[in-house]
């Protein structure tokens, strides 16, 4: 592995496939931020849209509806927020690795 991330086109890839993952799995964060809230009865904005999502405090179980539902879902975002948190972890370790 070590040599095959020094080459460029191998480092570039891995980077490109490691951020699209990262992304994606921000942006099932993001959607099951929205779904929590709405099911927690908070506001929209003035023309039905939701604002930005809390992703923070709806992990941290502030201002959420406390039915069963609502805590599994809250349960499944705390599980791919800690998804994130390892493929940072993995990234770095994989790079430090490869001296890179």
């Amino acid at each position: 592995m070590k040599e095959a991330l020094q080459t460029p086109a191998v480092f570039f890839a891995f980077c490109g496939l490691w951020a699209a993952a990262m992304i994606a799995m921000w942006i099932s964060v993001t959607r099951l931020t929205y779904a929590i809230e709405a099911r927690s009865g908070r506001p929209m904005l003035k023309h039905g849209l939701p604002g930005f999502a809390n992703v923070f405090p709806v992990a941290f179980n502030v201002g959420v509806a406390k039915d069963e539902e609502t805590q599994r879902m809250r349960w499944r975002l705390i599980q791919r927020l800690l998804v994130i948190g390892a493929g940072f972890v993995f990234f770095v370790l994989v790079l430090r690795s490869a001296d890179v």
